[in-house]
């Protein structure tokens, strides 16, 4: 239940002084409540669909700079993780070893964020593909 349509509903029993009258009163406050929520619902709804078409045309066009862009960010992302965790620190024990100035360090919050973000979303179109929602060709 709403957090705020209780105080209403105590308030019409006050007010509305008839049971009968207070019953109808209180039905027609939680239909708002209701129809209200599910406004917001169909709007975030139709926001989401929007979007999903955005990113379908976006994804077939045949402009390397709109299609290709996921794709360049997943590879930068990976090349990145391996870099970070991999690479890096084998190269700082090196160095120590060889007496050099130790490699650059990432910023590995920020890589992991996008890392995050990416992998949630390659798992949502695996999902997608295993259940059928979309071709295997997209």
């Amino acid at each position: 239940m709403w957090p705020w349509l209780q105080p209403v509903l105590a308030l019409l029993e006050k007010v509305i002084p008839d049971p009968q009258a207070a019953a109808a009163a209180k039905l027609q406050a939680m239909q708002l409540a209701q129809s209200g929520d599910l406004a917001e619902l169909d709007a975030q709804l139709k926001l989401a669909l929007g979007q999903q078409q955005i990113d379908q045309v976006e994804a077939g066009s045949p402009s390397a700079f709109r299609g290709n862009w996921r794709p360049f960010v997943g590879w930068v992302c990976g090349f990145g993780v391996a870099y970070g965790f991999i690479a890096q620190p084998l190269l700082a024990w090196a160095s120590g070893i060889y007496h050099v100035p130790n490699p650059p360090a990432l910023d590995s919050g920020t890589l992991l964020t996008l890392f995050g973000t990416l992998s949630g979303v390659a798992t949502l179109r695996t999902v997608e593909r295993a259940t059928g929602s979309i071709s295997k060709s997209t």
